[in-house]
């Protein structure tokens, strides 16, 4: 359901002549195949953009994740994006996603907990918060911990802006050729695709 969404928001921002998308999870869902589809709009995965903001500041990074479950699809994202040499670990919190505005202030302990290990026990040179929902508490943990502490909502939303500040400027779209080529509108049109209203509440327009 939520690759479905996310590449028909896609879809919708290429027509609306958006300059950039940011999907909200760190997963990165769908975000090949809603780049795939998204025109001159720029798509941005939180884990991607803070993977690159990390090796700006760090040749090492530990992730600090919710649960042990999520480790692997991490990883496979970690490895995807070529960072894998540069994970020192990935650390759990024992909380799920629902879990982590409940209690901000136990939430911020747990994390400031396990940055400290990562940067002692693992060699971590900085903090990447493996979930948006972890939102809101990189100051306080950065101030604890004494490294720089990536929040992967800024991360993409900071990358958003640059990315689409070069595109106005520079003319640097997405690449629309080979691997980035697009499916052609006829066949769009032959299967009926992207018929349906787009999944959006109330839209903003500044």
């Amino acid at each position: 359901m939520t690759y479905e969404r996310t590449i028909r928001v896609a879809r919708d921002c290429a027509q609306q002549n958006i300059d950039a998308l940011v999907i909200g999870c760190f997963y990165d869902p769908a975000l090949q195949d809603a780049r795939e589809i998204s025109g001159n709009c720029l798509v941005i995965g939180p884990c991607q953009a803070s993977l690159q903001v990390a090796a700006q500041l760090a040749n090492r990074f530990s992730i600090i994740v919710g649960r042990n479950k999520w480790m692997e699809q991490m990883r496979e994202r970690v490895r995807g994006y070529g960072a894998t040499d540069r994970l020192a670990s990935m650390r759990a919190l024992g909380m799920g996603v629902d879990e982590f505005q409940k209690d901000p202030a136990l939430t911020r302990r747990r994390i400031i907990e396990q940055a400290f290990l990562a940067v002692e026990e693992d060699g971590a040179e900085a903090i990447i918060l493996g979930c948006t929902i972890e939102f809101g508490f990189f100051e306080q943990v950065q101030r604890e911990v004494g490294v720089p502490v990536i929040d992967p909502v800024m991360a993409a939303f900071k990358m958003a802006e640059a990315l689409a500040g070069m595109k106005r400027r520079f003319g640097w779209s997405p690449s629309r050729v080979g691997s980035c080529e697009p499916p052609p509108e006829s066949q769009i049109d032959a299967f009926g695709l992207f018929q349906a209203p787009v999944p959006i509440g109330n839209r903003v327009d500044a």
